[in-house]
């Protein structure tokens, strides 16, 4: 059995994995990546405090007999104080921390999502967002893209014209890029956006999986949560309260990115890195 951490920009998650298949999942909300945007540097309070959870998600591993990996992304790779938190993390749990390469992060939302098959992904994090593609059993494009929903909040706040220039900045190495037949959407904004599509009074990884959004009902929502307060948006059914002050520009920027795309809609998808990094390293 494996126990795999993801150290993200927004969440610190836990996956039991034994068999080839994911036994449950866990999250804690951590903000690793709080302020990054505006200071590149780590706080000390968060490297504490998501170095604490990682210790607490290796405790539980390790108590289910389960060998312990953990990986870091974007606020850690782009970090000025990254090494430092790996550190941090590696003192208290005594697991080397994995920081993967952007491309590496592409490419672990299409193992995950995707496995072997053709198709695409995106996917919206924290600080940092990516868009990988396979196409013929080959990946044909894969970047990543300095913005996230964690950043976007700290750098633009509510504000919908700021958010949508920042997002378009961002966004423009997609100019021209084709999209591929089938493409999902993973990661926090996408799994909430689709809890709210489909009125879950709580998350289930089995109605997430496969949902259809058309882009026209992203976007619709989109503007509809740029409206709303975030404590307005906590009363929203589906909406995970502890992404309520992040996700109206998370979904904006799903919405441009699909809008670039010209993608008719997205699928989303319980299953992402996670799942990828086990396939990528080769974890059974």
């Amino acid at each position: 059995m494996q126990a795999i951490i993801d150290i993200g920009s927004n969440s610190v998650r836990l996956m039991l994995w034994e068999g080839g298949k994911s036994l449950y999942k866990r999250v804690n909300t951590t903000r690793l990546g709080e302020g990054l945007a505006l200071t590149g540097v780590l706080k000390e309070e968060a490297i504490v405090r998501t170095a604490e959870a990682v210790k607490e998600y290796a405790e539980e591993g390790r108590a289910h007999g389960a060998q312990v990996h953990a990986f870091a992304t974007a606020a850690v790779r782009s970090a000025k104080k990254g090494a430092e938190f790996c550190a941090e993390a590696e003192k208290r749990c005594g697991v080397k921390v994995d920081v993967v390469s952007g491309e590496e992060e592409a490419l672990l939302g299409l193992l995950g999502a995707l496995g072997e098959a053709d198709g695409g992904v995106i996917d919206i994090g924290g600080a940092s967002t990516e868009v990988c593609l396979r196409k013929g059993g080959k990946v044909v494009f894969s970047t990543s893209l300095p913005v996230g929903a964690v950043r976007l909040h700290d750098k633009c706040g509510e504000d919908g014209d700021k958010l949508l220039l920042e997002i378009q900045a961002a966004i423009s190495p997609l100019k021209g890029i084709f999209s591929a037949e089938k493409m999902y959407i993973i990661g926090g904004t996408g799994s909430t956006l689709a809890s709210v599509l489909l009125g879950l009074e709580e998350y289930d990884g089995q109605q997430i999986q496969d949902f259809y959004m058309p882009t026209e009902q992203i976007c619709a929502l989109a503007d509809r949560l740029l409206a709303l307060s975030a404590e307005e948006r906590k009363k929203i059914k589906g909406m995970d309260e502890r992404r309520a002050d992040i996700i109206a520009g998370g979904s904006l920027l799903l919405g441009e990115i699909m809008k670039k795309l010209s993608l008719g809609g997205v699928y989303a998808s319980d299953r992402d890195n996670l799942e990828g990094y086990c396939y990528l390293r080769g974890l059974k």
